[in-house]
């Protein structure tokens, strides 16, 4: 018997793959947060395809403020629709729908009650956005030299 062809019953989510998602989903967040600590934002690329990510983004997100997220605006019916075709352009880069943790807030730091779970298009997008709008310039000015780190 083929295995995708058995019951789904009979499979179960591995707790140690989750783990591991979870510290590399953190383990990513403040990496990024400690480059935008460390380094001129609106400078920061992100990937080599910024330009068209951000441009796409604007074109199809034109009013989306950035500053401050909700997940309302992420994932109600409407804008799942609207986010799944903005991510499927960018279905040919690696890691594109990789689960990554968002800062909700732009102006304030990682932190699990400032998190919002995305697809890493979905960051790209809004974490280039603010780079280039200058909303992350004030994360440079405020947590300079405050490196992030996890409790071990």
């Amino acid at each position: 018997m083929d295995v995708l062809s058995r019951p789904a019953e009979e499979f179960v989510n591995d707790g140690t793959v989750e783990e591991l998602w979870a510290v590399k989903a953190v383990d990513h967040a403040e990496v990024h947060f400690n480059l935008l600590c460390s380094v001129d934002p609106r400078l920061l690329r992100l990937t080599p395809y910024d330009d068209e990510i951000y441009e796409q983004f604007r074109r199809m997100f034109p009013d989306m403020d950035v500053r401050v997220v909700n997940e309302n605006q992420l994932k109600n019916s409407d804008a799942k629709t609207k986010w799944r075709a903005y991510v499927e352009k960018f279905n040919r880069l690696e890691d594109f729908s990789y689960g990554t943790l968002l800062r909700a807030d732009a102006e304030e730091e990682f932190r699990p009650e400032n998190a919002i779970l995305v697809v890493r298009i979905q960051f790209w997008a809004i974490e280039i956005a603010r780079n280039r709008e200058g909303l992350n310039d004030s994360v440079r000015m405020k947590f300079r030299g405050k490196n992030t780190k996890r409790d071990a």
